[in-house]
């Protein structure tokens, strides 16, 4: 029997695995992975869901293949400079956006640019 593949969008036999999934290689002990679990990391990442307003700052903005502009659904805070870049701003509320699971990604990976990130952070925190 074959099902259709979420990562190629091709056929493949059950069981499968595609050469497209991506690995989910996470070493638990790294100082990022550490970082997160601090209770001072949860109680940044409610201070700046809640400035915010429990919206995808990206999403509201229309930017980026929005598909619902009001998205409160599967929300994360974003390190624009990334945690292990520099981490003394780990908790600067200048550093960290809220945003939805998809741009989060972009945002990643560089297709959501670091200043424009950085412009709308400041629009928050004013």
């Amino acid at each position: 029997m074959e099902k259709s593949c979420k990562y190629c969008y091709q056929s493949h036999k059950e069981g499968y695995i595609c050469k497209n999934k991506p690995s989910k290689v996470e070493n638990k002990n790294t100082k990022a992975s550490k970082f997160r679990n601090t209770l001072k990391w949860q109680k940044k990442r409610e201070e700046i869901k809640t400035r915010d307003n429990y919206l995808c700052q990206i999403c509201i903005r229309n930017l980026y293949n929005t598909y619902r502009q009001y998205n409160y659904e599967n929300l994360q805070v974003h390190h624009n400079v990334p945690i292990n870049g520099n981490y003394e701003l780990n908790l600067d509320s200048n550093n960290l956006l809220t945003v939805c699971t998809f741009h989060h990604k972009l945002c990643e990976s560089g297709e959501i640019d670091f200043n424009e990130v950085r412009k709308i952070i400041q629009e928050q925190n004013d």
